[in-house]
């Protein structure tokens, strides 16, 4: 009897190893490499003459093919089809991800449900019974004549049964439970997800079926399965909740067909999701009186503006080093701004706990919070209060310069239109905006220019 052949894969990152050993060298993790069955190879047949199954392809020249705009399928949420880059392409591939009770079995069932209106629509349960999902359909009051459930974990199963159905969505919740028979492991393990991944991609390009998958996320806060998973699909987006857990941001960080870094805001009730038509109101804080340390400024998440309080906490050291901690923005950029401040303004910090957050579970990376977080961390050492209808925006340079921002005269249109009076930008940005009644945009070009209008 012939001997199979096996290999040991890392369960963490899908790495082959030709034996075992307690320690994946690419990953790092301990104790992760499994036994498993070898693939079968090529048959020695085919490999003069081509493979089999397979038709040759045409080389064509870029010029020659005719690129055509795909029409793209609207869900029921416009925040969603906002993150999508305006709606579903035939044909691709989105994973869901986010944290255990985040709601993405309940956005997908509720876009699903208005979609199997207009569209046939298949919504594949591997996690919960079809009653459970028949309850929640029922107490958030959804329609369900139109849509299909199967309760399958089978991926072959899966696949046979929507190529009978022909739907025109496809949600598998989750991919990380989904099970091939080519692959000896468990489900949830690298192979099974990236096998299952990799036919349910195959069957999406070739009948142009909108296939959604439902991800699990790691205690790390990354996407479980291996990461060839975020490559195959076209767009990845993820779920996660606010601070308070009343809302739910989706962002998109992988989009073939759209923006990156886009954003849609939902709150979560008992009837489901809704969607927040103000974003910028919810992430403003309702103080009944001005305090130190609080300063608004507007990010730019994807294609729209978003404005955000930034709160900055000055205390005296109590011992050992001086704390420098940010929420929702990076730490080291916290330091570089401590540095700059002490150089050009005089303003020390050495000896002062230090602490900046971004209101309501915002987070962003952009430079344009510079200005606003210097304001902030001389509104709170000094005891200063900024006005309430004031906005700053800007990105402050190691010379004290204040350097222009991408979108500015979007990012003053939005403030204006949330009555905010007392605009501080970049003066490079100031030029060509009209400023509307009673709305004075002051430009500066020096970080001392921006604490003059602040002292």
């Amino acid at each position: 009897m012939a001997k199979i052949k096996s290999v040991f894969v890392c369960q963490s990152c899908g790495t082959a190893l030709s034996k075992w050993q307690g320690q994946c060298a690419d990953c790092g993790d301990w104790n992760s490499i499994v036994e498993q069955a070898r693939p079968a190879s090529i048959s020695s047949t085919n490999r003069g003459g081509g493979y089999a199954g397979m038709t040759g392809s045409q080389v064509q020249r870029l010029v020659d093919i005719t690129a055509q705009e795909q029409d793209r399928i609207p869900t029921v949420f416009r925040e969603v089809d906002r993150v999508l880059g305006g709606g579903l392409v035939p044909g691709s591939v989105v994973l869901i991800g986010g944290n255990p009770g985040a709601g993405k079995s309940t956005l997908l069932l509720q876009v699903l449900s208005g979609l199997a209106q207009s569209h046939g629509c298949l919504y594949v349960t591997g996690e919960e019974s079809p009653q459970q999902v028949s309850l929640r359909a029922k107490r958030m009051g959804l329609a369900p004549d139109a849509l299909s459930l199967l309760a399958e974990t089978h991926i072959e199963t899966v696949l046979a049964t929507a190529e009978a159905h022909k739907p025109k969505v496809l949600v598998v919740d989750s991919i990380q439970v989904m099970h091939c028979d080519a692959v000896q492991s468990a489900p949830g393990s690298v192979s099974q997800v990236r096998e299952s991944a990799a036919l349910l991609t195959r069957f999406a390009k070739q009948t142009q079926t909108v296939v959604l998958l439902v991800g699990h996320m790691t205690k790390e806060g990354s996407l479980a399965g291996p990461k060839v998973l975020e490559h195959m699909i076209d767009c990845s987006l993820l779920l996660e909740a606010t601070d308070d857990q009343r809302f739910r941001i989706l962002r998109s960080q992988k989009n073939r067909f759209g923006a990156v870094h886009e954003m849609g805001v939902f709150a979560m009730l008992a009837s489901g999701m809704r969607e927040v038509k103000n974003p910028s109101a919810l992430f403003l804080s309702k103080h009944t009186e001005p305090a130190p340390g609080s300063v608004v400024t507007v990010l730019w998440e994807g294609t729209r503006p978003l404005l955000v309080e930034v709160q900055a906490l000055v205390d005296d050291k109590q011992g050992g080093y001086p704390a420098r901690i940010t929420v929702g923005t990076d730490t080291t950029r916290l330091i570089m701004l401590l540095a700059i401040l002490h150089k050009h303004s005089g303003s020390a910090f050495a000896d002062q706990d230090v602490f900046i957050n971004l209101v309501g579970g915002v987070r962003s990376a952009e430079t344009s919070v510079d200005l606003a977080i210097a304001l902030a961390l001389i509104s709170s050492q000094r005891n200063l209060v900024v006005a309430p209808d004031w906005v700053v925006m800007g990105e402050v340079g190691l010379s004290g310069e204040i350097r222009p921002m991408p979108h500015g005269h979007e990012r003053m249109q939005e403030a204006a239109k949330h009555g905010f009076k007392q605009m501080i930008v970049p003066k490079a940005n100031q030029s060509g905006f009209e400023a509307p009644e009673g709305v004075t945009v002051v430009g500066v070009s020096r970080l001392s220019d921006a604490l003059a209008c602040l002292c």
